[in-house]
């Protein structure tokens, strides 16, 4: 079999080689998945659980090791991505709690002579599809819930970020995963090692995390065979200020929205509306926040920001930036990049005076620019926040605990944080509405992805 190289994108030198699998290797894994399904399904509740604890000290005992990897590969701040590493643990120690908590019911039909009995049952071998921005996150909050309902599971790390989810898979099997329950292809060939899983009949269960254009694609594929499928896709996350707001909390909360992990997420505030009242202290106190931002390698502890993927990452948002200029917004502030840098760097940047409809607002940004649009009507502001296909995550920063609780009901989001600017919690469901994605992730509801409902109905003669 081919390999591979994967790429530090803050150097452009490669970090590793891994093999360049297809349909083959992808038919190999289901195989693998299938001799052990039955075996793995049938392991008490008790026993999964201790293995998925195991799989959480391990991962934290070894938390440097797999941040480096992380860095080098993803290019990230060594701060970002040992943050990525403790969140991604938790899913292992949260899905290790829950796996031994079924749920079921039982109890007498309405009309007598019967009792009812609801179990929750594996669903099958599970196609797990991860993305570049948090390889160990992505990987973990899918095969945790997985494991823990007794469900085995293929996998698929993006090829530009494979090694971390090899080190992923090798810590859970010295956790004590048994060989079969979980598989990787790594690959660069993802449509046909995808598609394979796709017509492959024991695949019953699809988790994609990724764009929403290639989840319509696969959801138009599942419905063929009509696969289960959860998706995580793409967001559009408006990041509201009220009048009354406090400032420094709101600009606190903005810098973690925005810039964690480069604006390299899914839940990164694409788009600021700020009250006209206090739009320009806003600007001033967030702008000297960016203007500080030191970028540079994930590897030098000194980097607030690292670089962004590939180059196609650095002319898409250049082309974003470059288009709001022309349409009349302008830099606020923006941070020094390395001197004499290979790597893919993008300067931090604010943006104001930014019409409402402009490119920049109107699709994810996926860097580190935070535009802003004032706004002074509530119902005005509304409609423009909603005024997009997407529905992911949202963030409201208000002094009246009242209205940011009007308006986080009013926006059509699946995740809202008031006055805070992270949402993602392994006990909370994550996920979004509207064309951000089906179902959930993390939580009691990111297991139940993982089942299928049984009932069985028992004759009872009445007394």
């Amino acid at each position: 079999m081919t390999e591979f190289e994967v790429k530090d994108p803050a150097t452009g030198r490669t970090v590793g080689a891994v093999p360049d699998g297809g349909p083959a290797e992808a038919a190999a894994a289901v195989d693998a998945a299938a001799a052990a399904a039955r075996e793995w399904s049938a392991t008490p509740p008790r026993r999964r659980s201790e293995i998925l604890h195991r799989a959480f000290e391990l991962m934290m005992s070894g938390r440097h090791r797999l941040a480096s990897l992380i860095v080098a590969e993803n290019g990230k701040a060594a701060a970002d991505a040992q943050a990525e590493v403790r969140y991604s643990a938790e899913f292992f120690r949260w899905y290790a709690e829950e796996a031994v908590r079924p749920a079921g019911a039982y109890g007498p039909s309405p009309a007598g002579g019967t009792r009812t009995v609801v179990t929750q049952r594996p669903v099958g071998i599970a196609a797990l599809v991860t993305p570049w921005n948090f390889p160990a996150a992505m990987a973990a909050r899918k095969i945790g819930p997985a494991l823990a309902a007794g469900c085995t599971v293929v996998l698929k790390p993006a090829a530009e970020t494979p090694l971390t989810a090899l080190a992923l898979v090798r810590l859970l099997t010295e956790a004590g995963v048994p060989d079969g329950v979980v598989n990787i292809v790594t690959t660069t060939r993802a449509s046909s090692v995808v598609t394979a899983w796709m017509e492959d009949p024991r695949v019953r269960k699809l988790s994609f995390t990724g764009s929403t254009e290639i989840g319509r694609k696969l959801l138009r594929h599942a419905a063929d065979r009509v696969v289960n499928v959860s998706m995580e896709l793409g967001g559009n996350a408006p990041f509201i200020v009220t009048a009354d707001a406090d400032l420094d909390a709101a600009v606190d909360g903005a810098m973690v929205a925005k810039f964690r992990g480069g604006g390299q997420a899914c839940t990164a505030a694409n788009r600021f509306y700020v009250h006209a009242d206090v739009a320009e202290e806003f600007l001033s106190r967030f702008g000297k926040r960016v203007a500080t931002l030191r970028v540079g390698p994930g590897s030098d502890p000194r980097t607030d920001i690292g670089p962004l993927i590939n180059a196609e990452a650095v002319d898409s948002v250049t082309n974003l930036v470059d288009s709001a200029l022309a349409a009349g917004a302008r830099v606020v502030a923006q941070a020094e990049l390395p001197r004499g840098g290979t790597g893919h760097f993008f300067t931090p940047t604010l943006l104001a005076d930014v019409p409402a409809d402009a490119e920049i607002v109107q699709q994810e940004i996926f860097g580190p620019v935070a535009p802003v649009v004032t706004w002074t009507d509530e119902a005005a502001l509304l409609r423009e926040v909603n005024g997009t296909e997407m529905g992911l995550a949202a963030y409201v920063y208000s002094g009246d605990l009242g209205q940011a609780l009007r308006l986080g009901e009013s926006i059509e989001a699946g995740m809202v944080g008031l006055n805070r600017g992270i949402v993602s919690d392994p006990s909370a469901p994550f996920g979004g509405v509207k064309q951000s994605g089906l179902g959930r992730e993390g939580a009691r509801e990111g297991l139940h992805e993982f089942t299928e409902t049984q009932y069985l109905s028992l004759a009872w003669p009445e007394v």
